[in-house]
């Protein structure tokens, strides 16, 4: 029996070679790849789910982010990891949240691919050294300066997304649908929050924690 994996990343040349090691794994099997979010959910409809799913996070059109929160409402059967650069705590949490089995790093070496995939199927999740020590941590702090800095609701995160582009605040709170007002008192919370004192700092702190992609 080979287990399935489905790859969903925006740089075909990844997707080829990252499928060509996993198919030369013994018990494994690459049955899907995609290069965006809306591409594999039109995919999943007409295949055999996978049972691991390596997810991108930065890709156009709809990123890993939401692509991974979808996946944990409609196929929690999935087990879903991340490739990525980044690792932060923000990046992490969120992705715990959206029901994230494992975090890889785009450097991994073939042999700890192999041995990731292996301790998903048998345990269900995988963790490197790295992201395991920070989400050690992060819990052992418990504490309201941990609540404060890293449990963001969706609102913030998505306003420190927007303060990472061109828009005006007015244009920020017509993209969110709320009034200028409340983006002002959006941005004063995480002011105290993140301990910044301008939207140079918001933008900063968004991209650092692989919340903004280029």
């Amino acid at each position: 029996m080979k287990y399935k994996v489905a790859l969903v990343d925006d740089h075909h040349l990844l997707r080829i070679a990252l499928m060509g090691l996993i198919n030369k794994m013994d018990g494994f099997e690459v049955n899907l790849e995609a290069s965006n979010g809306l591409e594999l959910f039109e995919k999943l409809q007409h295949c055999v789910n996978p049972d691991i799913l390596i997810l991108d996070l930065n890709m156009p059109k709809l990123d890993g982010f939401d692509t991974a929160k979808l996946l944990n409402e409609k196929y929690p059967e999935i087990k879903v990891v991340t490739l990525t650069m980044y690792d932060s705590e923000a990046a992490l949490i969120k992705l715990l949240r959206a029901g994230i089995r494992g975090f890889l790093k785009k450097d991994i070496h073939p042999s700890e691919l192999n041995h990731a995939l292996k301790m998903i199927v048998e345990l269900g999740y995988y963790y490197t050294n790295s992201s395991a020590n920070k989400l050690a941590s992060l819990f052992r702090l418990n504490s309201m300066e941990f609540f404060n800095k890293v449990m963001l609701s969706d609102e913030e995160i998505t306003f420190l997304q927007l303060t990472a582009t061109d828009q005006t605040y007015k244009e920020i709170s017509i993209a969110m649908g709320i009034s200028l007002r409340s983006v002002d008192h959006i941005r004063d919370q995480l002011f105290e929050k993140l301990d910044v004192k301008s939207r140079v700092g918001l933008a900063l702190f968004a991209i650092k924690n692989g919340l903004v992609h280029f």
